[in-house]
């Protein structure tokens, strides 16, 4: 299997930044880690040797980015304000660093959008704001308010709301999402939602579920017993949702 490793410095967020890529060729999978997981972490989670059978054969090829979730909504001893800029400086550096590159190295029409955790929230958040540039999106076990608060997942930012906290929390901007071509973008995406029926953001995802499908967007969600949310089942999710 073809494995290669990137690093390069990000004027957008102003660090070196690492990336992993996976396989030589197929439908390009941009992949966002865990809140504590790093741009290896799809490899550690043994993620990568789950889908080898359709990576070997040419049908996908991963690019697993770095996160700055410590810099951005974990980042508690800084405005919450501050937290959302470090996020948009994020979504900046994959949307004109990261997927360039990809589109460089590897031109096939289909990008897919995946993530695990607080990654389904990135994987999920970026393509929502930006259907025109994925085919696919994949989400795992994702949270997609970060200002709820239930279980020990805390509001990430602290009660603090603006513009930009707006924008980037897809179970606010989708309701009143009312752009035709933004709508026709998304009606196009293949969307795949995951969720353990037992997983505290349960609800979150049914309620995202209900908004696109009142916007006329199909996708699917699937359940699964229990909480679902660790390694072991994403294992056995990946060959059946990527």
């Amino acid at each position: 299997m073809n494995r290669e490793y990137h690093r390069w410095h990000s004027p957008r967020l102003g660090r070196d930044m690492e990336l992993l890529v996976f396989g030589h060729a197929g439908a390009k999978v941009l992949v966002f880690p865990t809140r504590d997981g790093r741009f290896h972490e799809y490899e550690d989670l043994r993620m990568v040797a789950a889908l080898r059978h359709k990576i070997d054969a040419g049908q996908l090829q991963l690019w697993c980015v770095d996160s700055v979730d410590w810099e951005s909504f974990y980042c508690f001893w800084c405005h919450p304000a501050d937290r959302v800029r470090r996020h948009i400086a994020y979504e900046d550096y994959v949307l004109n660093e990261v997927l360039p590159l990809m589109q460089q190295r590897n031109p096939h029409p289909c990008t897919i959008s995946h993530g695990l955790s607080l990654g389904a929230f990135h994987a999920a958040n970026i393509a929502f704001r930006h259907p025109h540039l994925f085919r696919k999106l994949v989400a795992f076990s994702g949270r997609y308010d970060l200002t709820l608060s239930i279980e020990h997942f805390r509001d990430l930012l602290d009660g603090w709301r603006d513009e930009n906290v707006y924008f980037h929390t897809p179970a606010q901007y989708l309701p009143n999402l009312h752009c035709p071509w933004r709508l026709d973008q998304l009606r196009r995406m293949d969307i795949v939602l995951v969720i353990g029926r037992e997983d505290p953001f349960l609800d979150n995802n049914r309620w995202i579920s209900g908004v696109l499908w009142e916007k006329g967007v199909r996708h699917a969600r699937h359940e699964w017993d229990g909480r679902a949310h660790s390694g072991y089942y994403w294992r056995r999710m990946a060959p059946l949702y990527v």
